[in-house]
């Protein structure tokens, strides 16, 4: 279990990248820079797959239409909403939003993978529970709290919903992610990783070009086909194509093959934490009070959900039948 919890920090560390991206880059929008991250990633992908075609060639056809139907909810879509809701609420509220996942993923779990890996007492589970949504809402507080430009309430809501619509987006994602995965111990997390960014790469190349089409009708003005930044825009979208996507994906599927999908919940929270770093490290600020008192509820709430033991679930003759 260790191991899996080291994999998953380290996917946590670099899928907080992706919030970096939003914020340094905020003149591009999030259709380009959503495709534009899975176009690197589809590309870097391509001689990953020659190394390790062999496994790829086992892979069934059922099999690539789960990796396309992951890659095309769980990144593309996910992503796109999530640069949206930065955009349109900044970073740390987004991240906040999006830090519901370890609440909301658990749960999840608990109710409809129980029979696969064991259940979670929900007497044990709730006060983990209870805690990181506290520490959610005292981050929510303290960004609020330290805005003092004025807001767009319908840009401002709209944000909230398009983070909204991520969050569904990746508690579909990973517990289907890992479902796959248990159901094909043969199969390297590398290989998957790798076959997702394939599956990727036509999808994102043609989403990459009709957000050009669409950019030359409406922001005739904007700069083709990388923006007005090029030297920034190209080196990000491949070290968040790298980073995130391969890197990350990798890790976070290591971590699916060992640890209980109950338990996988709890840790997207180094996501979360991860991203609230990497902002207040480009603030070059530290966090209020409030924040760090979220950061800690965030961080017990995490160790005091994994050290709850899964309870195998004891399914009835007369319930098979």
């Amino acid at each position: 279990m260790f191991a899996g919890v080291l994999f998953a920090l380290s996917a946590g560390l670099m899928w907080g990248l992706i919030f970096v991206g939003p914020v340094l880059i905020p003149e591009y929008p999030a259709a380009l820079q959503s495709t534009g991250r899975y176009l690197a990633f589809g590309l870097i992908a391509l001689p990953l797959a020659w190394l390790d075609r062999r496994r790829l060639k086992k892979l069934r056809r059922n099999d690539w239409l789960e990796a396309l139907k992951l890659t095309a909810i769980g990144n593309l879509l996910y992503y796109l909403c999530l640069a949206s809701a930065i955009q349109r609420t900044g970073a740390p509220v987004s991240t906040m939003i999006i830090g519901t996942l370890p609440v909301v993923i658990s749960v999840t779990a608990n109710l409809f993978y129980s029979r696969h890996d064991g259940r979670l007492s929900w007497r044990k589970l709730t006060p983990a529970l209870i805690l990181i949504a506290c520490g959610l809402a005292l981050v929510n507080v303290a960004e609020l709290q330290g805005n003092s430009a004025p807001v767009d309430v319908w840009r401002y809501t709209s944000g909230l919903g398009l983070a909204l619509v991520a969050v569904a987006c990746w508690t579909w994602f990973p517990l289907r992610n890992a479902r796959w995965l248990r159901e094909n111990p043969g199969q390297r997390p590398a290989t998957w990783a790798t076959a997702q960014g394939l599956v990727t790469l036509p999808l994102a190349l043609v989403g990459y070009l009709l957000v050009c089409g669409q950019l030359v009708l409406t922001q005739p003005a904007f700069a083709l086909p990388f923006g007005p930044r090029p030297e920034v825009f190209v080196p990000l979208m491949i070290a968040i194509g790298m980073l995130c996507s391969w890197i990350g994906a990798l890790c976070w599927n290591e971590a699916s093959q060992r640890l209980p999908t109950v338990l996988v919940g709890p840790l997207i929270v180094f996501e979360i934490l991860a991203g609230l770093a990497y902002t207040f490290m480009l603030r070059q600020a530290w966090p209020p009070l409030l924040t760090l008192g979220g950061i800690a509820c965030l961080i017990i709430g995490v160790v005091y959900a994994m050290r709850i033991k899964p309870q195998p679930v004891v399914v009835s003759l007369a319930a098979k039948e």
